[in-house]
C-alpha cells in the first residue's frame, strides 16, 4: 500500500503573532508548513521549533512570490494569507497616502499575488484550501479606521469572488474574520511604535483573543472533510459584542 503524500501549508505572515500561532497550530495537526514572512530570523526560528521550511518572502513583491512557489512544488494543500497590517488611525480628511497604500499593497495585493501563483499547486491536491485572514473591520466602518477598513472590506470581497471563480474546483475557499486579538505587534506597528496608545485599545479588557485562539479556528477550519466548506467565520472575545462596543473594567 503507498503513502499518502504529506499534507503540506502555507503561511504568509508567519513571523509573529496569529501567523506564528497559526503555523504552530497546522503543524501540531500534521502538516508540513511553510513559514513565510519578511523576516529571517523569525521564520527559521520558527520553522526550526515545529520541523517545517522557512521562506523568506515580502508578498507584496512579485519575485519574492515567484521564489515562494519553487519552494512548495508542484503540490499544496493548504494556503493560509495571514499577511497584512494596519498602518495609522488617521481620519480621512488627515489621510496619510502612503499608510493607504501599505495597507491596500499587502491586504489585498499581497493576497492577490500569493493566490494566483500556488492556485495550480491547491488544484493539483485534488482538496485544496485557501484560507484568508480577514477582519470584523472588513464588516463594518469606524471613525479613524477608513484605510483599514476598506483594505479588510477587499479581502472579503476578493475570498467571495473566488469562491464563485472556483465553484467547479477542488479548491474551498474561506476566510476567519477577528475581532479584538491582542498581539504582541498588530497595534504597536498600527501607531508607529507608541506603547502607550497600542495599550489603550485593550485598556480594562480582562480576555481579548490571543493569537493562539485565532489559530486554533483555522486549523478546525482547514481540517473539515473535504465537501465542508466554511465560508466564513467571525470570532470575537466575549467582552466585544460589536466593534464599537467593549466591554472594560477600568480602575478609578
Amino acid at each position: 500500500m503507498s503513502t499518502p503524500p504529506l499534507r503540506t501549508a502555507v503561511v504568509t505572515g508567519a513571523s509573529s503573532g496569529i501567523g506564528a500561532a497559526t503555523a504552530r497550530g497546522l503543524a501540531a495537526a500534521g502538516f508540513h508548513v511553510f513559514c513565510a514572512a519578511r523576516r529571517a530570523d523569525r521564520v527559521e526560528q520558527l520553522a526550526a521549533e515545529i520541523g517545517g521550511t522557512a521562506v523568506v518572502c515580502d508578498v507584496t513583491d512579485e519575485a519574492s512570490v515567484a521564489a515562494l512557489t519553487d519552494r512548495v512544488g508542484d503540490r499544496l494543500d493548504v494556503l493560509v494569507n495571514n499577511a497584512g497590517g494596519a498602518f495609522g488611525a488617521a481620519p480621512v480628511a488627515e489621510a496619510v497616502s502612503e499608510d493607504w497604500r501599505r495597507m491596500y499593497e499587502v491586504n489585498v495585493i499581497g493576497l492577490m499575488q500569493v493566490t494566483r501563483a500556488l492556485l495550480p499547486a491547491l488544484v493539483a491536491s485534488g482538496a485544496g484550501v485557501v484560507l484568508n485572514v480577514g477582519s470584523t473591520a472588513g464588516r463594518i466602518a469606524y471613525e479613524g479606521g477608513a484605510g483599514y477598513t476598506a483594505a479588510k472590506h477587499g479581502t472579503q470581497v476578493v475570498t467571495e469572488t473566488l469562491r464563485l471563480e472556483l465553484w467547479d474546483q477542488p479548491v474551498r475557499v474561506m476566510e476567519v474574520a477577528p475581532g479584538m486579538v491582542r498581539t504582541d505587534e498588530f497595534a504597536l506597528v498600527r501607531f508607529g511604535g507608541d506603547r502607550d496608545r497600542a495599550e489603550s485599545v485593550y485598556a480594562g479588557v480582562a480576555e481579548p483573543l490571543v493569537a493562539e485562539d485565532v489559530a486554533d479556528a483555522i486549523t478546525w477550519m482547514v481540517t473539515r472533510p473535504a465537501h465542508v466548506n466554511i465560508d466564513e467565520l467571525v470570532i470575537r472575545p466575549r467582552a466585544q459584542a460589536a466593534q464599537h462596543k467593549v466591554h472594560r473594567v477600568l480602575e478609578d
